[in-house]
This record gives structure tokens, C-alpha cells and sequence, in this order.
């Protein structure tokens, strides 16, 4: 009887620690213990800082400093949301841990740099680069370099010269692709070896300014800016080459001059439909997915540069170029009719929806704030002060091909 209520002690009082031990840790703090799913950043161009933001209670949580030159920066994230890879103007390539607001490597990689891409696997960080031209890959771990690809094509006279990488995505596989601004040209690098494997696309277009990766991973559409049209590489069949679409979209009209180029990352789905940027024209255009033929050119307010989808495809958002960019447009794409005139503030220069799609965060640098609105009553939310607001990411683009 002894024995038996001694070991009945003993679970008692081994019952109690156990519990005390789970009410200990039920303590913890929200700020201390969190997931990274509702976070993003805000680039602060003016200050190379990011702004660490809550985008579920539209809060900043830590300004992070020492970035370098953000006039032009993009941002990608590691596949488990944690760290953001920061790609400077400069050259600079950061990865910032989002959980304590620490930079924890930092690499001066080129003298330009224009944006990057994370490998499928999550394990190689690309840069685009415009000096030296070419295509620089980094081990996500360490930022420890893996390979250094120039960008190089034969100009006319023969002679070997480097370009301009713009347009640089990831695409299933392990592959990157990217296009050459001087050359015209679209390159596919595999990264499952133990060396790249390039393989590359020649006259495919004049001047390609910048490209895109449709949300399946198929198609990679670059804009051309020489000329009307844009080039689509059907990534399932490579042998096929580049096909031209859209071409002459513009043909007999006088082009306007063009203050800044669209980015066709921001292009919208909807549907069975790709709504994308026109360059020079106030128009957005709206083209069949199945043959990439034109549907439709809708007027906008001005020269169109994001065009972008709120998640459920029902509304398209578009923002413009100097000088009208103190305007954001909404179009409603069961109709196709401008259901929204709004006024965020100043030089709006980036749009980012939240991941489900209720609310859209709108930057305005001179006026130095972010606005963000209800996307169903197109209600202004809330404002977070920031300064020189630029690019806007949240973590949901850690799991979506192409951001």
C-alpha cells in the first residue's frame, strides 16, 4: 500500500510540473513568439531603410536601416517567409531576418543592379545586373557566391559586348530567365547541375525593358520598348522559340513620350484574360490567354505602369506615370468600366494587395505615406507614415512563382 501511494505522489507531482511548465509558456508574449505570415515591408527609398510592417493591424513594427541606395529596389523572400532578400540599386544585395529586424548578410555584388529572383527550391538568390551586365547567383543561406554568368551577345561589327539584364524571374525547375536589353535577346539558365546550362533566345524583339512569368509558370512575356508587341517564350515548349504577340498594337497612332516605363511584374489575370500596361499610351490592354490575340484597349487616366489584380480577379487596380501619378484607377472586369477614381496621395509608386484580397496598400513618396483601402467599399483603412515610400512586399510572394 506504501509503494502504491508513493507512485501515486510521484504522478502528481510530475502532473503539476508538466502543467506548471505549459502555463509558463502560454505566458510568451505575442510580440516574442510569432509567425511571419501577416508581415511585409516598405521600402524607404530615401533613407535605404526598410519599414517592417503588421498588415493585418496595418501597423509598423521596426524601421530596419543600412540598405543602401533603394531608389530602385525589389524585394524577395526565402520559401519559410522569414528573411527578405534586398536587391539595391547599388548593387547591394541584403537578406534581413523579419523576426528580429537584424541584416544578417550584406554584399556589394555589381555597380547597378536592377532586381532578383529565389530558386524554386529556395536555396539560390539571383541578381539582375546592369554593371557589369549579367546575371549573378548566391547560396540563400550565406549569400556565398555560386556563379557569375555575363550577359554577352555579338553587336553588329562582330564584336563581343555585355548588356543589360532586366526581366529576371524564377521558373519551375530551378530556372531563371531574364532577357538583354541591348541584345534583344531571352536567356533560360537550369540550375540543376553542378554548372548553369544556358540556353538562349535570340531576335526576339528591339530593347526589351522588362518581363514577365504568368502565375502557372508557362509563359515568360517580355515588353519591348523599341517597338509595338511583346515576346512570349512558351516555357513547356522551348523548341517552339519566341512567339510575337500583340504586335503593331499601336500602329498609325503617334506615340506619347514616355516618363516612366510600366512594370509588367504587376500585370493583372482575370479569368482567361491578361490585362497589361501599353507603353507611351494612356490604355490598358487586354489580351486572350489561349492566342494572345487583343480584345480590347480600355482609356485610362494616363500612362498606365502596375496593372494589377486583386486576388479574386473581380477588380483591377491601376497606377500611372508622371505626371498624373497622384491618381489610382479601378476597373471592374465582369464589365470593364473605371469604377473608381482615387487620390492616395503624391507620385504613387507601388500597389500590394493582402493576400486574400480585402485590402490593397498603395505607396505615395512625397507625400510620404502609405494609404491602404478597403478593396469591396473602396474606403480609405488606414495611413502609415513613411518616408519616401517606394515598393511594398508582403510574405504571401514567398510562395508564388514570379515575386
Amino acid at each position: 500500500m506504501r509503494l502504491t501511494a508513493l507512485h501515486s505522489l510521484r504522478h502528481s507531482l510530475l502532473a503539476t510540473m508538466v502543467l506548471t511548465a505549459l502555463l509558463a509558456g502560454c505566458q510568451t508574449t505575442p510580440d516574442a513568439l510569432r509567425g511571419t505570415g501577416d508581415l511585409g515591408v516598405i521600402v524607404e527609398r530615401a533613407t535605404g531603410s526598410l519599414a517592417l510592417v503588421d498588415t493585418s493591424h496595418q501597423r509598423q513594427l521596426a524601421r530596419i536601416e543600412g540598405l543602401g541606395d533603394l531608389s530602385h529596389a525589389s524585394v524577395k523572400f526565402s520559401r519559410d517567409a522569414r528573411y527578405a532578400f534586398v536587391f539595391g540599386r547599388d548593387g547591394g544585395l541584403s537578406k534581413v531576418d523579419l523576426l528580429t529586424g537584424d541584416v544578417t548578410a550584406r554584399v556589394m555584388q555589381s555597380g547597378n543592379s536592377i532586381g532578383g529572383a529565389i530558386s524554386q527550391n529556395g536555396q539560390l538568390v539571383a541578381v539582375a545586373n546592369y554593371e557589369p551586365g549579367g546575371v549573378k547567383l548566391f547560396d540563400s543561406a550565406n549569400l556565398e557566391l555560386v556563379a557569375d554568368i555575363p550577359a554577352t551577345w555579338q553587336d553588329e561589327n562582330g564584336h563581343e559586348q555585355r548588356a543589360k539584364v532586366v526581366g529576371l524571374v524564377d521558373a519551375p525547375g530551378n530556372r531563371f530567365v531574364y532577357s538583354l536589353f541591348e541584345a534583344g535577346e531571352i536567356h533560360v539558365v537550369d540550375m540543376n547541375g553542378e554548372t548553369p546550362e544556358l540556353m538562349r533566345f535570340t531576335q526576339i524583339g528591339k530593347n526589351p525593358y522588362d518581363a514577365l512569368i504568368d502565375p502557372s509558370g508557362r509563359y515568360y512575356i517580355a515588353g519591348l520598348f523599341g517597338e509595338d508587341g511583346l515576346a512570349l517564350l512558351d516555357l513547356w515548349h522551348p523548341d517552339a522559340g519566341v512567339q510575337r504577340i500583340l504586335p503593331n498594337y499601336g500602329r498609325g497612332e503617334e506615340r506619347l513620350p514616355v516618363y516612366k516605363m510600366p512594370h509588367l511584374e504587376g500585370w493583372a489575370i482575370a479569368g482567361n484574360e491578361a490585362w497589361l500596361p501599353a507603353v507611351g499610351r494612356h490604355e490598358v490592354l487586354i489580351a486572350d490567354k489561349d492566342d494572345w490575340s487583343l480584345l480590347d484597349r480600355l482609356p485610362v487616366h494616363g500612362q498606365p505602369i502596375f496593372v494589377m489584380s486583386r486576388p479574386d480577379q473581380r477588380q483591377v487596380w491601376v497606377s500611372f506615370a508622371h505626371p498624373d501619378n497622384d491618381v489610382v484607377q479601378v476597373i471592374d472586369t465582369e464589365t470593364r468600366e473605371i469604377v473608381a477614381t482615387l487620390s492616395p496621395g503624391k507620385a504613387v509608386l507601388h500597389m500590394e494587395f493582402t493576400p486574400r484580397g480585402e485590402q490593397v496598400w498603395i505607396s505615395a513618396r512625397d507625400s510620404n505615406r502609405v494609404t491602404v483601402y478597403d478593396t469591396r467599399t473602396l474606403n480609405e483603412v488606414a495611413r502609415l507614415e513613411s518616408e519616401s515610400p517606394s515598393g511594398i512586399f508582403f510574405t504571401d510572394r514567398a510562395h508564388r512563382i514570379g515575386l
